[in-house]
């Protein structure tokens, strides 16, 4: 057997979420059967591929023309097809009211959205990570293709060949945006020899004698309240753009100090960050959690930092329906991290994008229950791909396009690969990545356009 009885379930409801029908899942004698309860009818996948339940990246990547056989590509019309068995074509067979579909759709799905591949490499970057450069998706060239999602709308079309009767479920496009509080402020939680760097930063790298002449009287007026002209106090005009767009901001921060040289400089119960929580919550936009650095495989700690985000919250008088967030420097461990934000009874993970390359980590732009492999189930926890940050494009030792209009492009190729599949586009942009005129407007163009 390929699938275990809990993986199955799962992918059912993987289907359910996406298609709007309750179909049944049943494996037989390397045949894996989707049946629709109360209906005739029937798709069968009978080439089952061995490497979409293991830990590799280290096999072959085909192509599918999937016009050549009447069906619409959602993006491209040719599609990726990974997988460790030569492609059958034609790849779908209609025989009476039964599919033979000749490529394994469940089992790529099951491979990119639990992340199994990654479960146990040691072919990490230096903070750990398991780097886009690793993956499959990038060395055969379809990451910035949400090829899951893809695979999805062929099924679809299928189910609607066995099935004309019913009716599947349509999906809009969406588009979040999010903040990861690293920095809330340039100057205010500094001391005096973090102020007297920061002001020689000023002027050396930024080249701003402007900003290193105001900084300590900004340094100096931030007791209470981050100072409107502190540079990284962006806040206002970030849910300003969203406001103007429809949108809701999302603002995680941080809640420990695992590591004093990556972790923020202040703390949660700081005058300045209950002042900017209270507004933020005020003009109706979303507080989150952004676990501090060596909490990535440490359960407990994770947990803690909830708690004290939710306590301060409470103390605020600020109340929400749901926490999720998003773990700093992306920090992940697929075995280890899911289970950690699910044990800390958070609603939504946002971490699941590549910090070097942006893309569709796992294959798709539509957020899904998480399933942990580890121990077989499904979990509470929602996970909600990152498909793209500010400086995964433009800072020179990621992609490194600047603040470009080939920069904006890229962002723009993305959201609209997830608009094409009816997915959501998920931005994240620190408050504190706003140092030149250009970051601002690519970023109102990216939520306006």
């Amino acid at each position: 057997m390929m699938f275990t009885t809990p993986a199955l379930r799962w992918l059912e409801v993987i289907f359910l979420e996406r298609f709007g029908q309750s179909f049944r899942l049943s494996e037989v004698e390397h045949l894996l059967s989707m049946d629709l309860p109360g209906h005739e009818g029937q798709i069968l996948f009978d080439r089952l591929d061995q490497v979409f339940h293991q830990s590799q990246s280290d096999f072959r990547c085909d192509h599918w023309e999937a016009e050549e056989e009447g069906y619409t590509a959602p993006l491209e019309a040719r599609i990726p097809a990974p997988g460790s068995l030569e492609l059958e074509r034609p790849l779908v067979h209609l025989q009476g009211p039964k599919a033979w579909v000749h490529y394994d759709i469940p089992g790529l799905t099951y491979w990119m959205l639990t992340r199994l591949e990654e479960i146990g490499r040691t072919d990490l970057d230096n903070h750990n990570r398991f780097p886009a450069t690793s993956s499959h998706a990038f060395q055969h060239d379809y990451l910035e293709r949400p090829i899951v999602d893809e695979w999805l709308n062929i099924l679809g079309q299928i189910i609607q060949r066995v099935w004309p009767q019913i009716e599947l479920k349509k999906h809009q496009f969406e588009m979040k945006v999010s903040h990861d509080v690293d920095g809330p402020a340039r100057y205010a939680f500094q001391g005096i020899s973090g102020l007297a760097r920061t002001m020689a930063d000023d002027v050396i790298s930024r080249k701003s004698f402007r900003s290193a002449l105001l900084g300590p009287w900004i340094w100096m007026n931030s007791r209470k309240e981050i100072h409107p002209l502190d540079p990284a106090n962006t806040f206002d005009w970030l849910m300003d753009q969203s406001e103007n767009n429809g949108l809701t901001s999302a603002f995680y921060f941080i809640c420990g100090r695992t590591d004093p040289r990556k972790d923020a400089q202040y703390d949660p119960e700081m005058p300045q960050i209950r002042a900017l929580m209270r507004k933020i919550h005020k003009r109706g936009h979303e507080i989150g959690l952004h676990p501090s650095y060596n909490t990535y495989n440490k359960p407990d700690e994770i947990r803690r930092e909830a708690e004290r985000l939710q306590r301060v919250c409470s103390e605020e008088g600020i109340n929400q329906s749901e926490w999720g967030g998003r773990m700093h420097f992306l920090r992940w461990d697929q075995s280890k991290t899911l289970k950690a934000w699910d044990a800390a009874g958070m609603a939504y993970d946002s971490s699941l994008g590549y910090a070097d390359r942006p893309g569709f980590r796992c294959g798709t732009c539509h957020e899904y229950p998480a399933f942990d492999v580890m121990n077989d189930r499904q979990l509470r926890l929602r996970i909600r791909p990152l498909v793209a940050m500010d400086c995964t494009v433009m800072a020179e030792k990621y992609l490194g396009l600047g603040a470009t209009e080939q920069a904006y492009e890229k962002f723009r190729q993305l959201k609209e690969a997830c608009w094409k599949v009816g997915g959501t586009f998920t931005l994240l942009w620190h408050n504190s990545y706003f140092w030149k005129s250009e970051h601002f407007r690519i970023y109102q163009r990216l939520l306006r356009e």
